[in-house]
């Protein structure tokens, strides 16, 4: 694995890098638990290199901050201000009601559960875990998350659909990233029954991943929403793009007692509504802070 900057995939390996490192702060004691003293110092001398290259200014500033983050739980060697600027800037591109800008501008895809809520709140946990919170943002990065993610439960559809919308389409159920870790974290909003997330999930999951085409003759997921459809492909997606989807999968983690698991089958609440069932009104998060100026103030 390069984690170097290249001449021809500028800084790709920033985002490579940033997943392993996301992947490494879940799991302390199954993944960095168990490696051995020199895999560890190996990731750490990796992950270094990372900091010769600079973040684009939009959701890649989150995957500079999530090394960072990395190495404030690991190394305690952290260059705090790449953590620092990745929370203002997320901060100053709040658009409101648990949105954020891609960079200063909204846009609308699924960067928000794909990077954006999910990275932005294990950076934010670390700076809490080390005291360094001084603002006390992560209970407000939670609400929103929450938020985003009760959005995200109501965008899927009583067929288990949702709307291609934006680009990265092709990681597909990777675009509940968020719903999944939100569900696992006991944090949905209240109306929000864990099993109603659990069958929502599973049948957009089937759906997409029964499509024929989805995988090639080798086993390995081809490029589409559903199915094969290489038009869906960006210039930085590969085979192993495709699978961001796993990300989707978080609540694998609860154990098999858990509500999530163990209560009955329920319906989410596009299925209630179409249904004709009870199902609770929605409401914008309130209230709802915005700005750099309240982050000014609360930093002070």
């Amino acid at each position: 694995m390069n984690f170097r900057k290249h001449p021809k995939t500028q800084s790709q390996a920033l985002v490579d890098a940033a997943f392993l490192a996301q992947a490494l702060l879940r799991s302390p004691n199954q993944l960095w638990g168990k490696l051995d003293d020199q895999t560890k110092k190996n990731v750490i001398n990796a992950f270094n290199l990372t900091r010769e290259m600079n973040a684009y200014g939009n959701n890649w500033v989150l995957f500079s901050s999530e090394i960072e983050a990395f190495f404030l739980k690991y190394d305690k060697v952290v260059d705090k201000s790449r953590l620092d600027s990745a929370i203002d800037l997320m901060v100053s591109w709040y658009k409101g009601d648990g949105i954020y800008g891609d960079g200063p501008n909204f846009h609308y895809d699924y960067y928000n559960s794909f990077v954006i809520h999910p990275m932005l709140l294990e950076t934010s946990l670390e700076l809490k875990n080390a005291n360094l919170d001084t603002a006390n943002l992560y209970p407000i990065f939670l609400d929103r998350a929450r938020r985003y993610a009760t959005i995200q439960e109501r965008l899927i559809s009583p067929e288990g659909t949702y709307p291609p919308v934006g680009r990265s389409l092709s990681y597909r159920f990777g675009a509940f990233q968020l719903l999944s870790k939100i569900a696992y974290m006991h944090e949905l909003e209240k109306g929000i029954e864990p099993a109603q997330v659990r069958c929502a999930l599973y049948t957009v999951i089937k759906r997409q991943i029964e499509m024929p085409g989805t995988f090639n003759s080798s086993g390995w997921l081809n490029i589409g929403f559903a199915g094969h459809q290489p038009e869906v492909g960006e210039t930085y997606v590969s085979t192993g793009s495709e699978y961001l989807c796993s990300e989707a999968f978080i609540i694998l983690g609860l154990p098999p007692n858990d509500p999530l698991w163990a209560a009955p089958d329920a319906s989410w609440t596009a299925k209630k509504a179409w249904n004709g069932e009870t199902m609770i009104i929605d409401h914008t998060l309130t209230p709802d802070i915005i700005g750099a100026d309240v982050y000014k103030e609360r930093k002070k």
